[in-house]
């Protein structure tokens, strides 16, 4: 319901500056947006009206008495908020910019948590992940961080998931094999790409393949 009320809220800063700007009198652009605002009100008034008598009929009777005294309090309680908004349709206009004020503040206390969260991920969440790792990639995605990294990608055949290197962009060399290839091992991918366990090269078969940087 948060996102309805923050865009109703910029929706009627923005009507009246458009009223205004066409020289509609504040009284007068009070007036529509109190009938348009009490309109939609009586609008979902006349919906919860229609939900009498259709409670389930498998509920019992008790059930079904409860569910039409609900209706009908739902029903007074709207019809009471348009009336209190038709009733308050002077001096709105005038009160848009207490309105925006407002949405300033919220959206600076927004912004605020963000940054919050941005390095509560930097700090905590980052450094918990291990390099190479698809966890890793996803924070750093998350933090806008991951244009530096491969993008060649590949299809897990026993999940049908999608898998994405996590080495550097333009990491590529064919001839660099893993330490597998080369008789060894040191967990070392070579050129080829990796994410966490997975190691596969251009060549391989539901693969991606990387675009050089």
């Amino acid at each position: 319901m948060t996102q309805y009320q923050t865009a109703g809220a910029n929706a009627r800063l923005k009507l009246f500056a458009l009223l205004g700007a066409q020289g509609v009198p504040a009284a007068e652009a009070d007036d529509l947006v109190a009938a348009l605002e009490a309109g939609a009100v009586a609008g979902a008034q006349y919906e919860v009206v229609e939900l009498d008598g259709v409670a389930p009929a498998s509920s019992g009777p008790g059930f079904a008495d409860g569910w039409g005294e609900g209706v009908m309090a739902v029903s007074e309680a709207l019809v009471g908020i348009a009336d209190r908004d038709w009733s308050r349709r002077g001096g709105r206009s005038a009160g848009a910019a207490e309105l925006a004020v407002h949405l300033a503040d919220v959206r600076q206390r927004e912004r605020a948590g963000l940054v919050l969260l941005e390095e509560f991920v930097r700090g905590t969440v980052l450094p918990r992940t291990h390099p190479n790792t698809t966890e890793r990639r996803r924070v750093l995605g998350t933090l806008g961080e991951a244009g530096g990294l491969c993008t060649a990608r590949t299809v897990e055949m026993s999940s049908g998931d999608v898998i994405l290197c996590t080495r550097e962009a333009g990491h590529y060399d064919p001839d660099d094999l893993p330490g597998w290839k080369r008789g060894w091992s040191s967990g070392t991918p070579g050129g080829w790409h990796l994410a966490g366990g997975s190691i596969w090269s251009d060549a391989g078969a539901a693969c991606y393949p990387h675009a050089a940087v």
